[in-house]
């Protein structure tokens, strides 16, 4: 996952299906990563109050200098920061829309979506199914 961040600057569903991983580049620099466990990380993992998804990076490079060591305890989408998250989630969602629908579709059904309380929730399920149907 590290080494197409690198590669690429994100990461998407499709870097996990094999054609991607085959990429000789993505060995070439998984073979000059060196991987260690923070014990403290597992183990906050594992605790029910906590459940921390916890990583941190720091890169060296080749003429001796190297960056600050970058630690994130909650990542977005963690529980803990669903508020950060949210904005970014519905970003993604209409841009997954945007592959699939016309504009005009894709605002109809992110609009009922957004209004889940009031509207989606009323939304027979077939009326909801067929805005999903293929245009």
């Amino acid at each position: 996952m590290t080494a197409i961040g690198f590669l690429k600057g994100n990461l998407v569903a499709e870097d996990y299906e094999d054609d991607v991983a085959s990429d000789p580049l993505i060995d070439v620099l998984r073979s000059k990563m060196v991987i260690e466990e923070e014990p403290r990380y597992s183990k906050e993992y594992l605790e029910a109050d906590k459940r921390s998804i916890a990583n941190a990076i720091q890169i060296y490079f080749s003429d001796g200098s190297f960056t600050d060591k970058v630690e994130v305890e909650y990542p977005i989408g963690h529980k803990r920061r669903r508020e950060e998250g949210i904005p970014i989630l519905i970003e993604k969602f209409k841009t997954n829309l945007a592959t699939q629908f016309s504009n005009s579709r894709s605002d109809e059904i992110n609009s009922l979506c957004l209004a889940q309380i009031s509207t989606l929730e009323e939304t027979v399920v077939s009326d909801f199914m067929n805005l999903l149907a293929a245009e």
